[in-house]
């Protein structure tokens, strides 16, 4: 059996941006939640290609807050690193923030933990690569996702209770 393949963290680092228009906007002109959702979802699995070099589909999305609105005419920055692997999986951090396209004032605006699931040609899930990180500034980033996660999951099991 050969050795595992790897791959780094900053491969799979994606930013996109967007202009907030009229299209995605609610009766307050600001972003509709699955306008945000949508981008989010495919800046995550831009990540996750990159990352595995494979074809990858949305498994899970956790949850989401949407800590502040997204104004019509802002710019829109999604970005996202995969941060965790399992055998077929790959989970990834989605950050979003709004930028004042005239001052460059900016904020966050939406986070999340997206789980995407790498496929073949057939649709069916394949191995990924083991998630490497070579800088500090790599198992920071991880790390911070890590915690971040944990985090959410056990305010969401203390809500149950």
């Amino acid at each position: 059996m050969g050795e595992t393949e790897t791959a780094r963290l900053s491969q799979s680092h994606t930013e996109m941006t967007e202009l907030l228009m009229p299209d995605d906007t609610n009766y307050f002109e600001r972003a509709l939640g699955g306008a945000v959702l949508h981008w989010m979802d495919i800046c995550g699995a831009i990540a996750a290609m990159r990352f595995s070099h494979s074809q990858c589909v949305t498994a899970s999305m956790d949850h989401v807050d949407f800590i502040t609105p997204i104004e019509l005419g802002e710019v829109v920055v999604v970005q996202a690193y995969a941060f965790e692997t399992g055998r077929t999986s790959i989970d990834v951090k989605v950050d979003v923030r709004a930028e004042d396209p005239h001052t460059g004032d900016s904020r966050d605006t939406t986070s999340s933990f997206l789980t995407f699931v790498a496929v073949d040609e057939d649709g069916t899930p394949t191995p990924v690569p083991d998630l490497v990180c070579e800088s500090d500034a790599e198992r920071q980033h991880r790390q911070e996702a890590i915690e971040e996660r944990q985090a959410q999951l056990e305010a969401i099991i203390d809500r149950m209770e």
